[in-house]
């Protein structure tokens, strides 16, 4: 790779969702992509069902519809997808979020990748796992990320929205692999265009329980490195920190380092400074027993069992009490 990375920013305050999408879109020359008639599944994140934690959590709506838009002047042959969760199906995160509406106006199916096929891949270092067949087969794959903060990954963008990808609702128990597994998928599915939701972010405890941020902007590009590694640098984190990305960056698959980083767009008229996820002792106790069926199965899948230990964290936190690294 020889010049340098192209990542496009634009405010909604000044022009709008759908033509800042627009814009990003245009940026980063997305017509040469799109071959006529092409097969183009596109990653939502719609990690939640819950009403008011979907407007931060989950890709606006808007611009899912406007990358869409764009797309039916070169192809009908699309689809948006995401899989469930511990939680939630994807359609019930798909209805809180508005997507349902959109998809019928526009004719774009929303599918769930857990319901559709598996293909058998080997994705180091978790050896064969499974993922949907129709994202191996897509001659383009789109990401819509959301601006976030994370407390297992520092940060989640365009690269760690591909663990949605997984189609395993039960996909907690890979995190043990967590960050070399997203570098892996990366290569394995290779999005070729990445279109980051900023209009409200998160910080603080994300991917899901931080606090929203209204930034109103939307970030895009052709390197997904590049792009979270300009999210981090915009909200004040440090992209050194964030270990899927740097290890994804690593295997040539995208720059990471400011100086290869070209912003199209007002990078300092809309560079702040956002609240780190804390991994706090909780969280590195439930993600170590993760690793562990029986804890998923017995621990974080049943209700009843679920939320009064997540009710009794609350209160410890706080108090202090599990405040600070494992």
């Amino acid at each position: 790779m020889s010049t340098k990375s192209i990542v496009a920013l634009r405010s909604v305050r000044d022009i709008g969702v759908r033509e800042a999408v627009v814009q990003c879109l245009q940026a980063c020359d997305w017509e040469s992509l799109v071959p006529r008639n092409a097969n183009v599944v596109i990653k939502a994140n719609c990690c939640t069902a819950v009403p008011d934690k979907a407007e931060s959590s989950n890709t606006d709506p808007r611009i899912a519809e406007a990358v869409c838009e764009m797309l039916l002047t070169r192809t009908s042959r699309i689809v948006i997808g995401e899989s469930d969760g511990l939680r939630q199906k994807a359609q019930e995160a798909f209805a809180v979020t508005g997507y349902v509406e959109m998809a019928k106006r526009l004719g774009v199916p929303l599918v769930n990748f857990s319901e559709s096929p598996w293909t058998p891949v080997d994705c180091e270092p978790a050896g064969e796992i499974e993922l949907p067949r129709m994202l191996l087969e897509a001659d383009l794959f789109i990401t819509l990320p959301v601006l976030k903060t994370h407390a297992l990954t520092y940060f989640t963008g365009a690269i760690k929205n591909q663990w949605g990808c997984l189609p395993q609702y039960n996909r907690i128990l890979m995190h043990k692999h967590l960050d070399p597994l997203l570098a892996t998928l990366h290569r394995v599915l290779n999005p070729r265009l990445a279109i980051m939701d900023g209009i409200i972010a998160m910080e603080g405890r994300g991917p899901a329980n931080g606090k929203p941020r209204r930034m109103d902007v939307v970030l895009g590009s052709r390197d997904s490195v590049a792009l979270d590694a300009t999210g981090m640098r915009l909200i004040g984190l440090e992209p050194a920190r964030s270990r899927h990305v740097v290890l994804t960056a690593e295997a040539g698959l995208g720059r990471i380092e400011e100086r290869d980083i070209q912003v199209n767009g007002d990078f300092a008229g809309h560079a702040t400074e956002f609240e780190p996820a804390v991994l706090d002792k909780a969280i590195a106790a439930m993600n170590y027993m993760s690793r562990y069926r029986w804890f998923v199965k017995y621990m974080l899948e049943r209700d009843a069992v679920f939320y009064p230990i997540r009710s009794m964290v609350g209160m410890l936190r706080r108090a202090g009490v599990v405040a600070g690294g494992a």
